[in-house]
């Protein structure tokens, strides 16, 4: 593959990140998706506090308003509406935005949780669960997470390329 090429197949498999896929093209030694994803994992794992920062603050909120959605990448968008994210009932819309709103307060930065198998039950049960970390213990959470939510979009775009 060419770089550009890469970048458009690749480029978005850490959210708003392209940084990550052009640190992993660099290495020549990738034949897998397993190693793809090591790649990747370890360029944000080896990125400064800033630019892992950025990474968690470029994800979206769960379950936003229907005219937010457009917003989303295509994936996030896939991924909520898998986890039946806007199908919630209006008392679960609102604990969504009331978690959402409190996490980031608390934590300056979204909620992150890989929600494919989750259902918006074990989402909120998750959500008000990780109220209670420290800071420090949810930045390193939700870097686990998005290395999650990253091996599920290589892995699906893995059986979507064969």
């Amino acid at each position: 593959m060419t770089g550009d090429e890469f970048m458009e197949t690749y480029g978005g498999i850490y959210e708003k990140s392209p940084w990550i896929a052009e640190a992993a093209f660099e290495r020549h030694d990738i034949d897998t998706v397993d190693e793809l994803h090591a790649a990747m994992k370890t360029a944000v794992n080896k990125a400064d506090m800033n630019q892992q920062l950025a990474l968690v603050r470029a994800h979206p909120d769960l379950a936003i308003a229907p005219a937010q959605m457009s917003n989303l990448t295509k994936e996030s968008q896939s991924e909520q509406a898998g986890a039946g994210l806007k199908n919630c009932t209006p008392e679960e819309f609102e604990e969504f935005k009331r978690l959402n709103a409190e996490y980031k307060e608390k934590f300056g930065f979204p909620f992150i949780v890989a929600v494919k198998g989750l259902t918006r039950q074990d989402i909120l049960n998750q959500f008000r669960q990780r109220m209670n970390s420290t800071r420090e213990q949810e930045f390193k959470t939700a870097l686990e997470q998005i290395h999650k939510i990253a091996w599920h979009r290589l892995t699906a775009l893995a059986t979507d390329l064969v």
